[in-house]
């Protein structure tokens, strides 16, 4: 079994600099992406090929989306975590720049907090009976658009929706989200 290439003693494992993230950039630009583990040599960093790919699909690259979320990409994740769970990677595909790993840490930092506060439950997106509902006159960063639209992927007997009354009850405004050829799970 061979040694993992992050594990070489002169190999950079801490934060990127600048210096590193202009190589891997102009590197990329000229050459292209791909065969990570020559990269690093050829491009003369100290670092892996595994560290040059994330920090490239991550953080670097030109198409990728910077700063917040806005209300729709909210409701776009809300609605598709009611359809496939925790498959960041799906999801994160139909948000154009956003990284699967940068909509995960969202989720889990901001809309599961936003959902229960709802008093919706975040992992079967049905009403959650127990957790503490906002009151209608309590002051939220939450609009009134957004609830209505999260509350369309709740079934209201209190079961997990599935992917027909998603889709059917899309509301107006959202694009098409393409998902028929996807094979989704049941719950």
């Amino acid at each position: 079994m061979r040694k993992p290439s992050c594990d070489k003693k002169d190999t950079n494992k801490g934060a990127w600099s600048k210096q590193e993230d202009q190589k891997l950039m102009e590197y990329i630009h000229k050459h292209g992406e791909g065969c990570w583990n020559a990269l690093p040599e050829a491009a003369g960093l100290l670092r892996c090929g595994k560290s040059c790919r994330l920090r490239w699909l991550n953080y670097l690259r030109p198409d990728l989306k910077r700063g917040n979320f806005d209300e729709d990409e909210d409701d776009l994740i809300i609605r598709l975590h009611a359809l496939l769970g925790n498959r960041w990677s799906l999801i994160a595909g139909r948000l154009p720049g956003r990284t699967d790993n940068e909509v995960k840490n969202y989720w889990n930092f901001h809309l599961k907090k936003k959902l229960i506060n709802m008093g919706i439950d975040p992992n079967r997106h049905g009403l959650n009976h127990s957790l503490p509902r906002q009151s209608h006159g309590a002051s939220t960063r939450t609009s009134s658009t957004s609830k209505s639209r999260a509350c369309q992927t709740v079934n209201y007997d209190n079961q997990a929706c599935n992917s027909d009354t998603v889709l059917e009850d899309e509301p107006p405004g959202l694009p098409d989200l393409n998902l028929g050829g996807l094979n989704f799970p049941t719950h």
